[in-house]
């Protein structure tokens, strides 16, 4: 994710500025879990700590959770 200096006004306008890279950042995830196996729910979990604010890391959650159900 990018940081800016420009804090969004409301949840609904932080969602927009950030659903594609959420998105992205999720297929990047997804996309490692054949190399990985076994170890690819530890290590998502620490890429998940490592990003940053919280309502990000929560769309990245929910992006994985949608791309791995379809």
């Amino acid at each position: 994710m990018i940081h800016s200096d420009a804090t969004p006004a409301t949840r609904a306008e932080f969602h927009r500025q950030h659903q594609a890279d959420a998105v992205a950042e999720a297929e990047r995830l997804l996309a490692r879990r054949a190399e990985l196996q076994g170890t690819w729910l530890t290590w998502v979990a620490s890429e998940l700590y490592r990003l940053g604010p919280p309502p990000y890391v929560a769309m990245v959650r929910r992006e994985l959770q949608r791309l791995t159900h379809e």
